[in-house]
């Protein structure tokens, strides 16, 4: 008898069909109300979900009594109770390494992008205000040679120090748990303390994954550390930043400019305050979003899926104290 999944993202015809192969499939389309009801329907039979962007704490994962394994199609887990699920034995798998590579790319798109102004300028190109040649007003900074300082060095941070060492001649500064020898002999890299590291760089770039130790990590004090020069990026996780000291710190000028795709709330209000910032450049959480990297976390998942169901350890299994293999 095939075991029943709930699927809360779509998949490719390729990718859905192999899973309709092995498992029973209720596809949720949309978590809106219905979709919701749809899924509190569908709980009591389920014995794997994959999806991702949705909070499954122990309320709703309690109308699961014969769930045995989740598969989020993402690297970051902090949707998820993974003590409550690792004291149930159920298996949470992600899919880091497939999207490294386009969200470091993500990364130094920001880099780019903030450092020289350009969403600000093509808009006033866009408007048809190019009257004349761009002055001083218009300037941008310089990004090759400058300090890039990397905070929380994984797999991602890694692949942008890369991007900035051997492409932009940018010297690597890095904070995190403590000292990588390897990725210091690769990139040049030196590590510094978080206090350091803020008065230094001139790009402060976060990479590290939303917990309780770096959940408002980066608020009034460490802005405050930083320089007028100093342009903050965000492709980890919104809460890891307190949001109004950021834009406090961007109004008055104590940091250059920010270039940010997570926020503390996803999506962005329209009444966010970042959004009558001008030094900031937004994006709505694209760091994995290409046609390829989203196929690649979506088979990686079901690949996840599958594993467990069949009585397998997930490759990427995340609360290993669960594995009773």
């Amino acid at each position: 008898m095939k075991k029943h999944v709930v699927l809360y993202k779509k998949l490719s015809p390729p990718l859905m069909a192999r899973l309709q192969q092995q498992a029973e499939v209720t596809l949720i389309e949309s978590l809106d109300a219905a979709g919701l009801a749809q899924l509190h329907d569908a709980l009591p039979r389920a014995h794997g979900l994959l999806g991702a962007s949705l909070k499954l704490d122990a309320a709703l994962l309690d109308l699961a009594p014969h769930l045995q394994a989740i598969a989020s199609v993402s690297v970051g887990v902090d949707n998820y109770d993974i003590d409550y699920l690792t004291e149930r034995r159920i298996l949470l798998s992600n899919t880091p390494d497939v999207l490294t590579e386009t969200t470091a790319d993500t990364g130094f798109a920001l880099i780019l992008t903030t450092a020289r102004r350009v969403v600000e300028l093509a808009n006033i190109v866009r408007a048809g205000e190019w009257t004349r040649n761009v002055g001083p007003a218009h300037f941008g900074t310089d990004v090759h040679g400058k300090t890039l300082g990397i905070i929380g060095m994984g797999r991602i941070g890694e692949a942008l120090a890369q991007r900035g060492h051997f492409g932009f001649g940018m010297p690597i500064i890095y904070h995190s748990h403590s000292p990588k020898p390897a990725v210091e002999q690769r990139f040049d890299a030196q590590y510094r303390s978080l206090a350091a590291l803020l008065q230094e760089a001139d790009f402060v770039c976060l990479t590290l994954p939303l917990t309780a130790e770096t959940e408002r990590l980066i608020g009034a004090e460490q802005f405050a550390q930083m320089r007028p020069e100093t342009i903050f990026i965000n492709i980890s996780r919104g809460k890891v930043v307190d949001e109004a000291a950021m834009v406090d710190a961007l109004r008055a000028g104590q940091i250059r400019a920010a270039g940010l795709d997570v926020f503390e709330r996803e999506p962005l209000g329209s009444d966010s305050p970042l959004l009558q910032t001008h030094n900031v450049v937004a994006t709505p959480h694209i760091g994995s979003a290409t046609h390829e990297t989203r196929e690649a976390m979506a088979a990686c998942a079901v690949d996840n899926l599958l594993a467990a169901l069949a009585g397998e350890r997930p490759q990427n299994l995340v609360n290993t104290d669960a594995w009773q293999g």
